[in-house]
């Protein structure tokens, strides 16, 4: 299974063989809990039958079910979740996807994908990355208020000490001890060769180098996330001196992630990033205030909708777990029409919007209901 991604987002966008199915569900990541969630699964695919039966035969119905029925008997499916489960299925596509964050249960069919839940986990300002650092390995997590996930690296991303600096070494022969251990300790006590800090440090100061380049080509440059360093305190000011990364916040977390639980690493990390969460909510509130105000942004439907067909949408706020059913009837003229969710010829006129504005190149933020300002429950920010 994949977790989201942008380039997930996009390719199921991209697909308009209907019937396109989506479903959402939260989901458990331990025993016993997860014992309820193929009940729940169970429960939605029921909805689902009653959603294809509008349009489709009997024949066709079970068709679409089949696939469905399957997950529900695959048991490396229920017992390796995270917090959130989608299946997107069409005559092109079958993606399970776990989430790391809890999902509403929803169930789409219609002639494009219900990608939303997916975009808000990905666009939310909530979200972060930590760097777990120690001088001999690192580690990197990706997380938000809630939870942290560890994020599996590629082959090409130097995990250790001895990844990253090979051959180059200083002291070949040094043990792990040299460059403290999994604990954090900072000690240089080597075996067979006597102390030789200054050659640990010099080791220490290119491995952090290294690291820092990675993360920020590799992650930071992509997700553009807010990044924290969780490392005993004399590795921050090691870290700090060779770091370009400007995705790096000032604050981190004094100690090393290895000596953490994953709740406690997460509850670390937020009260290093709430702050600036709550100043990137208060900064894109004002900037849509003021656009409107100066007529270059709006919160009418209407206009949003002709605006990003256009490609003039520079950034589209939407509420979060608000959901609008209805469609698009005319994008030049913006014009819409309301309906029900269960109708498969009816999706989420929020979702559909959204993917006209990335479509064309402009950005989508999710925002918590209770920092919105606007009652349609989005706004868009225009380029011109």
């Amino acid at each position: 299974m994949k977790l989201p991604t942008r380039e997930l987002i996009h390719r199921l966008s991209s697909i308009s063989n209907g019937p396109c199915i989506s479903i959402y569900m939260p989901t458990h990541r331990t025993h016993p809990d997860n014992g309820q969630d193929t009940i729940r699964f169970q429960n939605l695919l029921k909805e689902l039958e009653a959603s294809l039966s509008q349009k489709y035969s009997v024949g066709e119905v079970r068709s679409y079910l089949q696939p469905f029925e399957n997950i529900k008997e695959d048991r490396d499916v229920w017992n390796q979740n995270l917090d959130g489960l989608a299946v997107f299925y069409s005559k092109d596509v079958f993606e399970l996807v776990r989430i790391p964050v809890i999902v509403t249960e929803l169930v789409v069919v219609s002639d494009s994908f219900h990608t939303k839940p997916l975009r808000k986990y990905l666009q939310t300002e909530d979200r972060f990355q930590i760097l777990g650092l120690s001088l001999h390995e690192m580690r990197l997590y990706e997380g938000n208020r809630h939870s942290v996930s560890e994020i599996e690296l590629g082959n090409d991303v130097p995990k250790t000490i001895q990844d990253a600096l090979g051959d180059e070494l200083t002291e070949k022969h040094t043990t792990v001890a040299s460059y403290g251990g999994v604990g954090g300790g900072s000690g240089n006590m080597h075996h067979g060769h006597g102390s030789k800090k200054d050659e640990t440090d010099i080791d220490a100061e290119r491995f952090f180098r290294v690291v820092a380049d990675t993360v920020y080509e590799k992650f930071s440059k992509e997700s553009e996330l807010p990044l924290i360093l969780a490392a005993l305190p004399e590795h921050h000011n090691l870290f700090n001196k060779v770091n370009k990364n400007p995705f790096l916040l000032e604050s981190g977390i004094a100690l090393n992630p290895d000596a953490l639980s994953a709740d406690k690493l997460a509850t670390m990390a937020w009260e290093v990033m709430e702050p600036e969460y709550n100043q990137r909510l208060k900064s894109w509130s004002e900037k849509a205030g003021q656009a409107i105000a100066d007529q270059k942004g709006s919160d009418l439907i209407s206009d949003i909708v002709a605006a990003a067909t256009e490609g003039r949408v520079e950034t589209l706020l939407i509420e979060s777990d608000l959901i609008l059913p209805g469609k698009i009837v005319d994008e030049v003229s913006g014009r819409v029409e309301t309906g029900e969710l269960s109708n498969p010829e009816t999706d989420d006129l929020l979702d559909d919007i959204g993917e006209i504005v990335e479509k064309m190149g402009g950005r989508v933020l999710v925002i918590p209901a209770d920092q919105m300002k606007f009652e349609s429950g989005c706004v868009a920010l225009y380029r011109y």
